[in-house]
């Protein structure tokens, strides 16, 4: 017969008990067949220590305390726990039950399915060799070998481990499968070690070590465990995900990757709800746009990613992103303190002390807007203090200071630069030699300058005051304007700079510019109220009296 895999264990002592038998309808011997046995036959009945155990035929064998139960096999042992099967063989010295054909275990609201099982009522204990079926009130676990424990209620499959929940007949809403899972009848908690797949509708989850709640569909996971949602894929050291409200949430070197748009957080915390569209990174948070040939790194102190109409045909993304921005792309580099990003008009604002560098050029502002065109810079906007400063050499720098200013770009090159309101200029032309002709100081109330491949065409402004200096005789207090800054130690190196926050020496802050209000209007200002003068008047009169 097919004993299976006996455990050896170095505290187990043989039982003191005997088994007993309590009844059968015929008893005989047979020296020839069975030299030592009893043959019983007919509604069979053993005990041992409070265990009872049925069948219609059994062999007794008394001096070793053991006996082979056949057909119609069962085992009750207290209330909860039952087995049956077409075959026994009990030894009631190790306490060993070995159940073999059609082996159904039952215990409270689980029941274990297999061809072959061991059953250890020292241990309380039950093991199946040859393929297994457990199935409680909301799962069915199948796998070639495991064990289930009535006294903890805990299971352990191992090989070809498959977890459907809710079990059939009804339609599974996940499945997991795995090559080792310990599962938690009571809690209908999972966790799985080694090589995991999680399928729950469009999500699938892959990890090495993890847990799974099947009650409430919250997955713990940990050891760079992946996430996976359609076009989106979150990894973590820890990723906790939810499938009942799609929230996930990530933990440790955390990378979350949009395939779609092709962009991605890197961070120590990321968190994102599907369901809403929304998402926030913070702890080294780093948005990456890699939907270009030149990859464009942000960093900031948390992001925010809104989606608004989502699911409609109106559907639009806003980004925020505040507190020590610092931004890098192979031709652009920016810092500020906060930026949104708006996907209806693909415009980006940066907020209180923007600083945007393109090659050479140096542009800020009190804010900068900046709208794309698919992928490239369509117009930037500078609004209030704009100035910008591109460096000819250490000493020479031409400057365009103005209320307000727009640039307009083809491609990645700028074409014209439109400043508006109260305008300087310093301004140093070129020969054809690329040699400098000398300086151009001017104030106007507008100006429009015409570039092609980054090089002035022309100036134009509608009237201006200036003067043109010889190269080497500009006044000392000409050669800048009074608002002129350059904060090379401030711009972004390359990717990994952006991490590193240097803000503006003391005392170089952009402060904002402060609109006054408009002074209060005297009711006798106010024409055609002439009822609201003649009160006036008569209550000037009399306080005068008074």
């Amino acid at each position: 017969m097919t004993m299976g895999p006996v455990r050896k264990r170095n505290d187990r002592k043989p039982s003191d008990s005997r088994v007993h038998l309590l009844h059968a309808d015929r008893l005989y011997f047979n020296q020839r067949l069975h030299p030592t046995a009893q043959f019983l036959v007919g509604d069979v009945q053993f005990d041992h220590e409070g265990t009872l155990m049925y069948c219609d035929s059994a062999l007794f064998y008394e001096a070793t305390n053991s006996f082979d139960a056949y057909g119609n096999v069962r085992m009750r042992q207290a209330d909860t726990l039952s087995l049956v099967s077409d075959v026994l063989y009990y030894d009631g010295l190790d306490q060993m039950a070995r159940a073999r054909h059609n082996v159904v275990l039952r215990h409270r609201e689980s029941t274990l399915y297999a061809d072959s099982l061991d059953y250890d009522r020292l241990y309380d204990l039950g093991y199946f060799f040859e393929g297994g079926r457990l199935v409680d009130k909301e799962n069915e676990l199948t796998s070639d070998w495991g064990e289930y424990s009535p006294s903890t209620r805990e299971a352990t499959f191992n090989y070809n481990v498959r977890l459907v929940n809710p079990r059939p007949p009804k339609v599974a809403k996940s499945v997991l499968i795995s090559d080792t899972l310990h599962y938690n009848t009571r809690t209908g908690i999972a966790h799985v070690v080694g090589p995991s797949n999680i399928d729950n509708s469009d999500n699938h989850v892959y990890t090495e070590d993890g847990y799974y709640n099947s009650e409430t569909d919250d997955s713990y996971l940990l050891n760079r465990s992946i996430l996976q949602k359609g076009y989106r894929i979150l990894v973590g050291d820890s990723v906790c995900w939810n499938a009942k409200d799609s929230v996930g949430k990530a933990y440790g070197h955390v990378v979350y990757t949009d395939t779609l748009n092709k962009n991605m957080f890197t961070g120590n915390y990321v968190m994102y709800n599907d369901r809403a569209g929304y998402a926030e990174a913070a702890d080294s948070a780093v948005l990456i746009d890699y939907s270009q040939k030149d990859t464009f790194y942000a960093h900031a102190d948390s992001f925010f990613l809104y989606t608004f109409h989502i699911n409609t045909d109106s559907v639009y993304r806003m980004l925020h992103a505040y507190h020590h921005v610092r931004a890098y792309r192979v031709d652009i580099q920016a810092v500020c303190d906060s930026m949104v990003y708006d996907g209806r008009d693909s415009c980006t604002t940066m907020y209180k002390d923007p600083i945007v560098w393109q090659e050479g050029q140096q542009l800020l502002g009190e804010q900068i807007k900046a709208w794309r065109n698919d992928s490239t810079i369509d117009s930037v906007y500078v609004v209030n203090q704009a100035l910008s400063v591109e460096r000819m050499d250490s000493v020479h720098y031409n400057q365009v200071a103005s209320k307000e200013m727009h640039l307009y770009f083809e491609g990645k090159d700028p074409v014209l630069t439109v400043a508006d309101m109260n305008v300087y200029v310093n301004y140093y032309p070129l020969d054809d030699d690329s040699l400098m002709i000398g300086m151009n100081h001017l104030e106007t109330s507008q100006l429009k300058m015409f570039m092609r491949d980054r090089k002035v065409q022309r100036l134009w402004a509608p009237s201006s005051t200036g003067v043109m200096y010889p190269p080497f005789n500009v006044p000392p207090e000409t050669l800048y304007l009074d608002n002129f800054a350059w904060f090379d130690y401030v711009r972004p190196l390359n990717k990994d700079d952006i991490f590193n926050w240097r803000p503006k020496k003391a005392g170089t802050e952009l402060k904002e510019s402060v609109r006054h209000a408009a002074p209060r209007q005297r009711l006798t200002d106010l024409k055609g109220n002439d009822n609201a003068a003649k009160k006036e008047h008569k209550e000037t009169g009399e306080r005068k009296t008074e």
